[in-house]
């Protein structure tokens, strides 16, 4: 058999064995939405009782390791996983109280601070 012909299964010999695909609804238990109002700007801060826990390295520990001082964008970036998925394990740990949301911008908020947002946020995903 060649490189270029199919093997009795139809696979080419040549080819990487197919990555194995888990759908986001199974790492969010079928939840689409946070019971957090968690903006993709909005920063994160890891609470003391994050620090004093074992995370595993699961996604939820992964989330964990990067979330300190970042946005809800950015850990998306950091851990490559869609940002539906981050905001719903987020908002458990945020009910759990492992992690704290920094207030964002409001109605009140200034331009400058408004900018200011956005380049911090565009600087952080960069880094990615």
């Amino acid at each position: 058999m060649s490189l270029t012909e199919p093997d009795p299964w139809g696979r080419y010999s040549d080819e990487e064995p197919a990555a194995r695909i888990v759908r986001p609804y199974t790492i969010t238990a079928g939840r689409t939405k946070s019971t957090v109002e968690l903006p993709m700007e909005a920063t994160l801060r890891l609470q003391p009782s994050a620090r004093e826990r074992e995370w595993g390295s699961d996604l939820q520990g992964r989330i964990v390791e990067v979330c300190d001082n970042k946005s809800v964008a950015e850990v998306s970036a950091a851990v490559k996983m869609p940002i539906g998925v981050v905001r719903v394990l987020l908002g458990d740990l945020v009910e759990q109280g492992h992690v704290g949301v920094q207030a964002t911008l409001n109605d009140s908020s200034s331009h400058d601070e408004r900018l200011d947002l956005i380049e911090r946020t565009l600087r952080g995903l960069r880094a990615f």
